[in-house]
């Protein structure tokens, strides 16, 4: 019989990311929970550096206390505090504390004001201050798991009735209730209502609850950058069409240019903002994504004249993620069009470029044309200019003969001499002319 190959070394070479792989698929595990428990949960949004500066001040934490560190590049951690149980977590853009707090009920039912979250959660929080703050602070909830005996219908005065959503959950073995409404404190309360939860169940719960409040605020990120953004993109949506207009109805190389510079402008001025935005509503899908996930797997069941969990924020968060979409969508609409336009105003300005190289072209031709008939006349003024001197030094020389030959009249030799100078002064212009052509 074969033996059973160790995990960690199976004999092959592995890829590099496969122990990250595997890992993920167990990250942030259910964690079971016996009993009643008092939960605080806090998110806090960080980058890469204040990320590892929490983990290494967590570890110092669990060093000081005698207990586990995180191990090096952990996105979880559960430390053992007794009576109470951290959980940390890391994320890409934010890390998590979950402080879990046993809670003592008595027998019989009470008031709900009186049992649910309590104590506050302003004096529990004081152990979130033995770690420094690793970012701002933009989730905390105050989870509450009670057993229904102990409170029966009470619990609906412990959050406004205008804002209270709540259903059964897990096939009726719990009631969840909350208002997603900030306290006195600034915690957002959910109560957890037991009648019958398994301990799985009522950890699983718990978490996707927890899960589900982290979401929507995270999501909701989105909603200021598409509302600072609306302004910019309609101050852009109205002056396109004024740019196309004056493109339309004027003319000329110097309009056409101070247009594509505006143009260009407005493409960088949206492109910026867009690209400012692209993670912050990517990242705003993904989290309403996830929170649909949450709120199908919690299985809700509508309780009697109260919206559930998914109703209330359908009707409250729907608006919000359309409006980043729609931003969206009009960003990029928007810069289809600038593109457009771009193209079009460039291809003019193409055409008006080559209307003015064509007349430059052509003056140029004319003034080439212009110099060669000057040339040409130049040559036969030089023709004539040349020959009458040199016909004229011929008949200085002719009368100087003419003193010793008196049969030589020198006025007849000069005139039988001219057009053979003339001849050979015209060869000499056009041979020297040819040497040193034109281009």
């Amino acid at each position: 019989m074969l033996d059973k190959p160790d995990a960690a070394d199976i004999g092959f070479k592995e890829h590099v990311l496969r122990s990250r792989v595997l890992a993920e698929v167990h990250a942030r595990p259910f964690e079971a929970m016996a009993g009643c428990k008092r939960i605080l949960h806090f998110a806090f949004m960080t980058n890469h550096e204040e990320a590892e500066k929490a983990q290494a001040a967590l570890a110092q934490f669990c060093v000081e206390r005698a207990a586990q560190a995180p191990l090096p590049g952990a996105k979880h951690h559960r430390v053992e505090l007794a009576p109470t149980v951290l959980r940390w977590e890391r994320h890409g853009e934010f890390v998590t504390y979950t402080w879990e707090f046993p809670q003592e009920v008595g027998a019989g039912a009470g008031d709900a004001e009186k049992t649910a979250f309590r104590p506050d959660a302003g004096e529990l929080s004081r152990v979130m201050r033995m770690l420094p703050q690793p970012g701002p602070l933009l989730v905390a909830i105050d989870l509450d798991v009670l057993p229904e005996a102990k409170i029966g219908d009470s619990w609906r005065r412990l959050f406004g009735q205008s804002e209270l959503a709540a259903s059964e959950v897990s096939h009726g073995a719990a009631i969840v209730a909350t208002d997603f409404h900030a306290d006195v404190f600034g915690f957002v309360r959910i109560l957890i209502l037991d009648r019958k939860l398994t301990e799985v169940e009522a950890g699983a719960l718990a978490q996707r609850l927890l899960e589900l409040e982290t979401y929507r605020t995270l999501a909701l990120l989105g909603l200021p950058r598409a509302q600072d953004l609306a302004p910019e993109i309609s101050h852009i949506e109205a002056e396109l069409p004024q740019l196309i207009g004056r493109m339309r109805d004027s003319e000329g190389l110097d309009v056409s240019r101070q247009l594509l510079n505006r143009l260009n402008a407005l493409a960088a001025e949206l492109e910026t903002a867009a690209a400012q935005s692209l993670y912050r509503f990517g990242a705003t899908r993904a989290y309403y994504d996830l929170l649909n996930l949450r709120l199908e797997s919690i299985g809700e069941r509508a309780l009697p004249d109260v919206p559930t969990l998914a109703a209330f924020l359908a009707r409250r968060l729907t608006p919000a993620i359309r409006t980043c979409a729609a931003i969206e969508a009009r960003q990029d609409n928007l810069s289809q069009k600038l593109v457009r336009a771009a193209q079009l105003l460039r291809t003019r300005v193409e055409v008006e470029l080559e209307s003015q190289n064509q007349d430059l072209l052509r003056n140029m031709n004319e003034r080439v044309r212009m110099q060669l008939r000057l040339q040409q006349t130049v040559e036969g003024l030089s023709v004539a200019a040349i020959t009458y001197y040199i016909s004229s030094i011929a008949h200085l020389i002719l009368e100087g003969v003419h003193q010793q030959e008196h049969a030589l009249d020198p006025a007849l030799a000069t005139a039988i001499i001219v057009p053979f100078v003339a001849v050979l002064v015209w060869w000499n212009v056009r041979r020297l002319r040819g040497r040193h052509p034109v281009d």
